[in-house]
């Protein structure tokens, strides 16, 4: 089975359910993501089972998003991986560590560091959800 890899920002304006909110300003480095799974959850047949791998090039920051009715597990295989969630100080994972966010949880991810950083991520989401929706910054 062969991998593509595809920008973030293709995938969050090919999946977005609103239009386009205002971003903080643009990373110049890019997060891409390989997309491994993306098929039907046995036995659920509302929901689906997406499982990717992405990279965080140094810099690379994510809008602040949702998986709306999403749950998601994130693994760390390489690199310091930041999250930060809504209301909260930022998490810094290392690999080999993982992080559970329940569905709906406003967050953003980041590479802070100066090496890439490779996010293993499996979601288990409604069929007729978007896998990602951005949203305003939190206040």
């Amino acid at each position: 089975m062969k991998l593509r890899t595809i920008p973030f920002a293709a995938i969050l304006m090919m999946l977005a359910a609103s239009p386009a909110l205002a971003r903080e300003p643009a990373t110049p480095n890019p997060v891409t993501a390989q997309q491994l799974i993306a098929q039907a959850l046995a036995g659920e047949e509302h929901r689906e089972v997406n499982v990717q791998v992405y990279t965080f090039a140094p810099g690379a920051v994510l809008p602040w998003h949702i998986h709306p009715d999403a749950h998601e597990i994130a693994y760390v295989l390489s690199g310091d991986f930041t999250f930060q969630f809504a209301g909260q100080e930022p998490k810094r994972l290392q690999p080999g560590e993982a992080e559970y966010l329940p569905p709906n949880i406003v967050h953003r991810g980041m590479n802070e560091g100066d090496e890439p950083v490779r996010l293993f991520v499996v979601r288990i989401k409604p069929k007729d959800k978007p896998l990602v929706e951005e949203v305003p910054p939190p206040q």
